[in-house]
């Protein structure tokens, strides 16, 4: 007999709609109740499929075609990879209720479960602040926020400390493993930085590049056993040297439109939103003067919330100044046509998928250029970063980290000489990552501004020069 909080998988297998080959064929699986596991393997490999599948997602919300069965037992609380498909509140007090509201409980405990799930990771604003007025790493927590306060019997997260810096990585690994602890559910949770994580679960299982059980083990035996042949795969293993760079052919970054430095002077962004109840002002950036130089890969670094994705979109014109500069652009950079500003920039979204239009993956590397009608070698672009046998596929069909990748083949396909990338490096394994961090350093020494916003240690370690900021200012 099955237990609350028990997963199981039979013969399962999952292809999306558009695709020719499974992500996961014939895979059996069971997670018993009360166990931690690990869920980790390459990117594309299928985790975030498994999570997906055991919220009957598949075949319904996400179209493709499901064999087997893939069951859970109990209540189940999902974080997303993507917090933000998961928002549907105006305000976080909101956000955090609506799972209680669904199950039928009373005001008290709905308002003392909202209470307790906000503190546990960490958010600092009251209940009426706007949702809409958090960042990425900011959201990435009012989503967990909302699925602790459901106290599932099985919970999956998906990637939950991805878009965080260390300080409020570490304290949702916390409130997760407290929450475990007291409640005695299930813990599935896929990240692609195993480490700090291998110390609070029980069990390992890894899954290949095929959508394979390729290990499934104690996290121990995992690293004294598997480091090398699964770093060779793409996982991060602990203990392994950090990956070194793989650039691509000097003829698929030269820039077309060669670039000067850019330069902010007192730059301000003062954020206005309007909703429902009025309107709420932030304050994003204040008084932030900075040098981003051709030739530098430049990491904006800080903490969630610090204006890092806001300096970003103002260095490319995306977001309009309210006070100060950029220069460097001949002009406002806000203020270019969409054909002048195309021409010059590359520009990641932190949302990878804001920015894909095309039908098929071949399709969206070429659309930019094919509009600044600029030739592109579509199959070694695809082919370095991974996505060579995905060219017919949907963009929408494809996981997390190819989406991300994608979206870098769409924004530099056509040779910017500037890239601007927000949080470039989530959801990539070691593989991939060389292969972007490579296209980033083989931009630079072309002579791209390349600037690059994340939380990623191992990307900071790569960079030439770190701007950072702190409640929207320089530190």
């Amino acid at each position: 007999m099955s237990e609350p909080g028990q997963a199981r998988f039979r013969g399962f297998g999952w292809r999306p709609l558009g695709r020719r080959e499974p992500v996961v064929a014939d895979l059996d699986l069971t997670i018993e109740a009360g166990q931690r596991v690990l869920l980790a393997g390459p990117s594309g490999a299928g985790k975030s499929t498994l999570l997906l599948a055991l919220v009957g997602a598949l075949g319904h919300t996400v179209a493709g075609d499901v064999s087997g069965s893939a069951e859970a037992d109990g209540r189940v609380g999902l974080l997303l990879q993507n917090p933000g498909d998961a928002l549907v509140a105006e305000r976080i007090g909101r956000e955090i209720a609506f799972g209680p509201e669904n199950l039928g409980l009373s005001r008290d405990e709905i308002a003392r479960r909202v209470d307790a799930a906000r503190a546990a990771v960490a958010l600092p604003y009251p209940v009426d602040h706007p949702v809409a007025a958090l960042s990425g790493g900011e959201q990435q927590r009012l989503a967990l926020a909302g699925t602790l306060a459901m106290q599932p019997g099985l919970l999956l997260l998906d990637e939950p400390t991805a878009m965080l810096d260390a300080e409020h990585a570490a304290h949702v690994r916390e409130s997760v493993v407290d929450v475990v602890d007291r409640t005695g559910a299930t813990l599935v949770v896929v990240e692609h930085h195993l480490e700090p994580w291998l110390a609070h679960v029980d069990r390992v299982v890894v899954l290949g590049a095929d959508g394979t059980v390729v290990a499934d083990t104690t996290p121990a035996a995992f690293v004294e056993h598997h480091r090398d042949a699964l770093g060779a795969q793409g996982v991060w293993m602990p203990g392994l040297a950090a990956p070194v760079p793989q650039r691509p052919a000097s003829d698929l970054v030269l820039p077309d439109v060669m670039s000067e430095p850019l330069v902010t002077e007192h730059l301000g962004v003062t954020l206005v939103r309007r909703g429902l109840r009025g309107s709420t002002t932030t304050v994003a950036l204040h008084d932030v003067d900075a040098r981003f130089d051709p030739g530098d890969v430049t990491l904006v670094t800080g903490p969630s919330g610090a204006g890092k994705s806001t300096l970003v979109a103002a260095l490319g014109g995306l977001q309009a100044p309210t006070e100060g500069v950029v220069h460097g652009w001949g002009g406002p950079p806000h203020r270019l046509k969409s054909p002048a500003l195309a021409a010059r920039l590359g520009w990641v979204p932190q949302n990878p998928e804001h920015g894909l239009l095309a039908r098929t993956v071949a399709e969206e590397v070429v659309l930019t250029a094919a509009a600044l009608d600029r030739p592109v070698d579509v199959e070694a672009v695809l082919a370095h970063l991974g996505l060579e046998h995905l060219a017919s596929a949907h963009p929408f069909r494809l996981s997390g980290g190819e989406q991300r990748r994608l979206a870098l083949a769409a924004a530099l396909a056509h040779r910017p000489g500037v890239v601007l990338l927000d949080e470039p490096t989530v959801g990539q394994d070691r593989l991939t990552w060389a292969a972007i961090v490579g296209w980033m350093r083989a931009a630079a020494d072309a002579g791209a501004v390349v600037v690059a916003s994340s939380h990623d240690a191992v990307l900071a370690d790569a960079a030439d020069v770190r701007v950072s900021l702190a409640a929207g200012a320089r530190t």
